[in-house]
């Protein structure tokens, strides 16, 4: 059998037979942790098709999402220019960090080049998609996600609009107070928090929706990207 660096030329293991690897999500590129590789862990990645790594600590393979059930699909692995670290692409099936983020660089502070470019979150969504798929696929019992698909695409269709127009009255009252010339102390906070809540049930329903028509939202993304005009 062929050596698992053997199939990435060029890879050399450090003195300690580890290589950073560097996970970044398949999706959109984020960045999702650090860990490190030996030999065994490269050919169980390769193999399985799910991410290991060599633990420090405890000095053993380490397949991430072993406790979690957080695991890392693999989709490609890639060297670096000296061949001495790997990047690794990954669809994760939730959240990667111990802490409960999505990533591990979520948890401490980060300085921008340009405070107008900041990381609006949307990478949370593959969170909420990976459970409402397995909700919908299990039929787990009491899931309000599980009963909605299992009731039909017009069920889930009602609810989208609904949601759109509760959506749209949030808006509209929204603009009121904050058009208002002496507006009431909190009354636009009250009114923002209103139209937040009403747009995350909107997106929760029309993911809702998708899956009850086993649409992956990547195609719905794809559409996005085709007729983005930067």
């Amino acid at each position: 059998m062929t050596a698992p660096e053997g199939r990435l030329p060029g890879l050399r293991f450090g003195t300690d037979g580890l290589a950073p690897a560097i996970v970044q999500d398949a999706t959109d590129g984020r960045v999702l942790m650090l860990a490190w590789m030996d030999r065994e862990a490269l050919e169980a990645t390769m193999t399985s098709g799910e991410v290991h790594f060599h633990s420090r600590s405890r000095d053993r393979l380490w397949r991430k999402g072993e406790t979690s059930g957080n695991v890392l699909r693999l989709r490609s692995i890639s060297v670096d220019c000296d061949a001495d670290a790997l990047l690794v692409t990954a669809e994760p099936a939730g959240p990667t960090c111990h802490t409960g983020a999505r990533s591990c660089f979520d948890a401490g502070p980060a300085v921008a080049a340009d405070s107008a470019a900041t990381d609006q979150g949307f990478g949370w969504l593959e969170t909420l998609w990976s459970t409402i798929v397995e909700r919908a696929s299990s039929a787990a019992p009491g899931s309000y996600t599980a009963r909605l698909v299992g009731a039909g695409v017009d069920a889930a269709g009602r609810k989208v609009v609904e949601e759109a127009t509760e959506v749209l009255i949030a808006a509209k009252d929204d603009a009121v107070a904050r058009g208002a010339d002496r507006p009431e102390p909190g009354t636009a906070e009250r009114t923002s928090d209103a139209l937040s809540g009403e747009a995350a049930d909107l997106l929760y329903h029309l993911l809702v929706l998708l899956s009850e028509r086993r649409l992956e939202p990547a195609r719905v993304i794809d559409v996005l990207r085709a007729r983005h005009r930067p």
